[in-house]
């Protein structure tokens, strides 16, 4: 499903579409299959809701299906000429006119157990999940353009795999699931309503968040049951920040967000686990 009423003005990304004209450009010439991902994917999904971006960016984040390095190599090559420079980290590429870096995450045949090897210093870029979230894409409209993205649900299984691999320096995932988990419910009411009648309780308070965090934790546990890896390192990851609440990081970090009780954000990450084992094969 698509919808073709967003504009770059709406996004609020500066530059965005002029670093996705020359992305475009460069992979299609090179008939290489890509995805938005990362923060400007889950500002572009929730644009079509109508809910504006919180939080802006200068990193654009882009996974492109390539079979090996000399592929990856010749899109690098080609990005230089548009003025992009190369950084310290092979994946990252810098341009000065914009002040904007992309990542560009290479998956695919490339990769060797879930890791890119870039070469002896670099060998440590993971992807898992990547394969597997991203041929459930979906595609969205920006002006003139269409791009694909990964749905809500893989956002989130993405950002806690990579939340997972570098807690210290990735606060920003956790902050993406939370702004995943407070729209979902309206951006879903149809299918909530239809499919998961069974999410409310006869509690007096009625709870959307914890709603959605449930019906967000069943839609993600597909990805769950395609891959034994991806299934490992996300039930670690949930069960370590709910079993330990008062040292859960994910519930520290909400309540930093939104100034939340412990308890409670320990609960929206509760009812996410429950919605995962509901659906869990």
């Amino acid at each position: 499903m698509s919808k073709s009423n967003q504009t770059y003005k709406q996004l609020a990304i500066p530059h965005f579409k002029e670093v996705f004209d020359i992305i475009d450009e460069i992979l299609v010439k090179l008939n290489i299959p890509y995805y938005l991902i990362g923060a400007s994917a889950v500002a572009l999904e929730l644009l079509k809701g109508g809910i504006k971006p919180s939080r802006g960016t200068k990193d654009i984040d882009f996974a492109i299906m390539i079979s090996s390095i000399q592929e990856f190599e010749a899109v690098v090559k080609a990005l230089l000429k548009y003025g992009f420079n190369k950084v310290e980290a092979p994946w990252t590429l810098y341009n000065d006119k914009f002040n904007i870096a992309i990542d560009l995450l290479p998956f695919g045949e490339i990769e060797e157990k879930f890791t890119i090897q870039f070469n002896e210093r670099y060998t440590d870029l993971h992807v898992l999940g990547f394969s597997e979230v991203l041929k459930e894409s979906e595609s969205v409209n920006i002006e003139e353009k269409s791009l694909k993205i990964p749905s809500l649900p893989g956002m989130v299984i993405l950002k806690l795999i990579a939340w997972s691999d570098r807690p210290e320096e990735r606060d920003n995932d956790l902050y993406d699931i939370l702004r995943i988990i407070e729209h979902y419910f309206d951006l879903n009411y149809d299918n909530i309503m239809e499919h998961h009648h069974d999410t409310f309780t006869e509690e007096e308070i009625f709870d959307q968040l914890k709603i959605a965090a449930r019906v967000l934790g069943r839609n993600s546990s597909k990805f769950l049951n395609v891959s034994d890896a991806i299934k490992n390192r996300i039930l670690n990851t949930i069960n370590d920040n709910v079993d330990n609440a008062e040292s859960s990081a994910i519930a520290k970090q909400w309540v930093k967000n939104k100034d939340w009780e412990l308890e409670y954000a320990v609960q929206i990450l509760k009812e996410f686990r429950f919605g995962l084992m509901d659906n869990l094969d």
